[in-house]
């Protein structure tokens, strides 16, 4: 069968943490046990289960573009099905649409921010701390 049954695990060690579940989990992205966060997104300087050095790590504004992109489809497609079909008044719509952005946006940056930096760990490690 050769490599082709594979799939994405194919260029993952054993033993190796998937960066999409270390990120979800908002875990150390060698380990998958330590916490990544100090506090609501402050890295840790230093993973406590692994001794990862994670104080190199920059995720930028990578995820807060993603998650922009996800709600404002997934608010503004909602807000226009809801017009459409039952013509709210500007003001209901505020109150109702501008919240739940704001939630969704911060309850989603945690777990993207863990992603992507799981995702850095695992394609740079040379640059966060890791082994080659």
């Amino acid at each position: 069968m050769g490599d082709h049954g594979r799939g994405l695990n194919a260029s993952r060690l054993p033993g190796e943490v998937s960066p999409f579940r270390a990120g979800l989990a908002c875990r150390c992205p060698r380990c998958g046990r330590g916490p990544l966060f100090a506090g609501f997104l402050s890295v840790v300087p230093r993973c406590a289960v692994c001794g990862l050095d994670l104080r190199e790590q920059d995720s930028g504004d990578g995820p807060v573009a993603f998650i922009v992109l996800i709600v404002g489809f997934l608010v503004v497609g909602a807000a226009l099905l809801v017009e459409v079909r039952w013509g709210w008044p500007l003001a209901l719509h505020l109150v109702v649409w501008l919240p739940l952005a704001a939630a969704l946006c911060l309850v989603l940056m945690r777990p993207f921010k863990a992603t992507l930096v799981a995702l850095q760990y695992r394609h740079r490690r040379e640059t966060l701390g890791g082994e080659v």
